[in-house]
């Protein structure tokens, strides 16, 4: 069988980050006859035209990696297998010996894939579009220098929410719940759940608790009272100034993130097994 008849992979990685190039190198030795590897690329390196020629996408790092990564396979549909090499790993799934014991599975086709959905966040000033992102985590308004508490005013389909006074707020999808979400004190979804949630962030009051709603609501924000360093920030990677009057605009995103589920391990392991969710109490022993 010809190397045509082969899945086609991309792989994403930072080569200037730890032992990150030997690992890419080490696997695409291990790949070879198994797989056709059409493009190594840095995290943002892989354009459309390429991505969109895939059956997979591997990518090797951090959950940073992996949701930088995403934002432009989405585009593509091209389903993520996250490798970990980093801190926790709630979309890096796999370590690199699991990877190479799945990786029959994935290329005869056996792997399960899921969809998780995305937001799109628009920033309007004045009428006009002057930022547009997808976002795998969250979109974060955070108040920035210098550091005074910002208003915001939030609307949900059209209807007023709440105000926000604060230092900021949240909008995170399922994936994202278990990162700023969680920090800020936000509940834990469910990675396959369709819903938003919006958290704030030291609100100015003991009452604004985290809510949930529908995934196909639609969210603005108004920023009544902002910061000279005011910014929305996507994922915590792509952001963008936001000055009075601006309306941010948050909806479900057209496209998915799919994500290739290690069979090895559950949706919550990276909970329990790394920031010791649901642990029982460390009883003293009984006197002998």
């Amino acid at each position: 069988m010809g190397d045509t008849n082969l899945p086609k992979l991309v792989i994403f990685g930072d080569p200037t980050k730890g032992h990150v190039a030997e690992i890419i190198e080490d696997f695409i030795d291990f790949a070879k006859g198994k797989a056709a590897v059409i493009a190594s690329c840095g995290i943002e390196e892989c354009t459309v035209d390429i991505l969109q020629e895939a059956d997979f996408a591997v990518v090797f790092g951090g959950d940073g990696s992996i949701t930088s990564a995403a934002r432009q396979l989405s585009q593509v549909n091209v389903p993520v297998v996250g490798v970990n090499l980093g801190k926790l790993g709630y979309l890096a799934e796999f370590n690199v010996d699991e990877l190479k014991e799945f990786f029959p599975s994935l290329t005869s086709g056996k792997a399960r894939t899921d969809k998780r959905m995305m937001l799109g966040c628009r920033i309007l000033s004045e009428g006009a579009e002057k930022f547009r992102s997808a976002a795998i985590n969250d979109a974060v308004i955070t108040a920035g220098p210098p550091f005074k508490m910002i208003e915001l005013k939030i609307s949900v389909d059209g209807q007023p929410l709440a105000g926000c006074i604060g230092d900021g707020l949240i909008i995170s999808t399922p994936t994202g719940s278990t990162a700023y979400n969680l920090s800020c004190g936000g509940p834990i979804l469910s990675p396959k759940m369709e819903a938003m949630v919006i958290s704030p962030i030291c609100p100015h009051s003991l009452s604004f608790r985290p809510i949930v709603i529908n995934a196909e609501s639609k969210v603005e924000v108004f920023g009544v009272w902002v910061n000279e360093g005011t910014t929305v920030s996507i994922d915590g990677q792509v952001s963008c100034k936001l000055s009075i009057d601006d309306v941010v605009r948050i909806e479900r995103n057209k496209g998915d993130f799919l994500v290739v589920n290690n069979p090895l391990r559950t949706q919550w392991d990276t909970l329990a097994t790394k920031l010791s969710w649901a642990e029982k109490p460390k009883y003293k022993s009984d006197p002998g």
